[in-house]
């Protein structure tokens, strides 16, 4: 097939290159035998390329995989569209291992009957990362909180149907008590997933302020001691306090710095099965280092990098035996940032893990 010649002097094909270099999205027009006729400075941007394209195979340009990591033939693809046709699961892969996730739009263009020129396509192609990436989170979520509400909602309802069943046999009061526990703690659960969907959301929306308090380190450790104790205890722990006789006062959140120590506690009890947790605090120079200790599981090297992400939750069977929603060290991370608190992971498989956490007297950092 002989490829028709475009007049490039005429006022329309101006007009016409002037709106394509306007669009945001990138934009190619191709010839009807595959050769690139006009782009745009934001497809070139999409593909990653310095210097000009016309006149070029559309495949020696556009190099394109599908969902699989297989190699789309996009000179092919565009040449049988005989209508319209969009697709969001292709991917551009770049040199240095990145990728994009990519909108493509292809539209044959045909001219009027009687008139002569050229017939083509016009490929519109769009960076929907971004989007994608949102679509998944979406997905994880529903995926995840679907599951992890059913589990203890079963639990309770089959625990108070029960205790209420040994009211009505007039049963042992033990078995009451325990259907009834039961019921509680599933509830409790509950509770702690709904206020980490609250903290989280607005932490994303950014409505989270903080309120500068004058707080009792001391008086903070030996709250958080009496409070879980009783819950290490239960599963033969042994709950211990370190408080540097040097500490004074910290300036900062007492909720967020609560609500920090908080998560890294229950998950210390949460992973560990015998042994001990030990929470103490040292004074540093600009405010009070908090660590949590713990002799449980341990985290691996490659799940260490990935514990802070959302959803994230590791695939050690151990871990997998908890409830959990893989969001509490991500909004206790959110938490972190707004004081201004610094926190480090020493953790061994098998051994146990340490958590630093560095917080500074707002006071002499004040928040932006």
């Amino acid at each position: 097939m002989v490829e028709p010649t475009i007049n490039t002097d005429n006022t329309e094909f101006e007009q016409l290159n002037n709106l394509i270099y306007s669009m945001a999205d990138g934009v190619i027009a191709v010839s009807n035998i595959g050769k690139v006729i006009a782009y745009n400075g934001s497809a070139l941007n999409l593909l990653n390329i310095n210097n000009t394209i016309v006149g070029q195979n559309i495949d020696a340009v556009l190099h394109v995989v599908d969902n699989k990591g297989e190699a789309l033939d996009i000179k092919k693809y565009i040449l049988d569209a005989k209508v319209p046709i969009t697709d969001r699961n292709h991917r551009i892969n770049y040199p240095d291992n990145s990728f994009i996730h990519l909108y493509i739009s292809v539209a044959p263009i045909r001219l009027g009957f009687g008139k002569k020129g050229i017939e083509g396509f016009v490929v519109l192609l769009r960076d929907i990362t971004v989007e994608k990436s949102l679509e998944e989170e979406r997905n994880e979520f529903i995926s995840v909180i679907s599951h992890e509400l059913g589990n203890p909602i079963a639990i309770a309802e089959g625990s108070l149907g029960n205790a209420l069943y040994a009211t009505q046999k007039t049963e042992g009061i033990d078995n009451i008590k325990s259907a009834l526990k039961l019921a509680h703690d599933q509830v409790l659960f509950l509770s702690d997933m709904i206020n980490d969907l609250s903290t989280l959301s607005r932490a994303e929306r950014g409505t989270l302020q903080v309120e500068v308090d004058s707080i009792n380190v001391h008086d903070l450790l030996k709250s958080l001691e009496t409070n879980y104790t009783d819950q290490a205890n239960t599963k033969g722990l042994k709950f211990s306090v370190e408080i540097d006789p040097r500490l004074e006062l910290l300036q900062s959140s007492k909720l967020y710095v609560r609500e920090i120590l908080q998560n890294f506690i229950t998950n210390a009890i949460k992973y560990t099965n015998s042994g001990s947790i030990t929470v103490g605090a040292n004074k540093i120079n600009d405010g009070v280092e908090f660590f949590v200790t713990d002799t449980g599981f341990g985290i691996s090297t490659a799940d260490q990098a990935k514990v802070w992400q959302k959803f994230y939750r590791s695939e050690d069977y151990r871990t997998r035996q908890n409830n959990g929603t893989g969001l509490g060290l991500y909004v206790t991370m959110k938490l972190a940032r707004l004081i201004h608190a610094d926190i480090k992971l020493k953790s061994e498989l098998n051994v146990g893990s340490t958590f630093d956490i560095s917080i500074p007297d707002i006071q002499q950092q004040p928040v932006a």
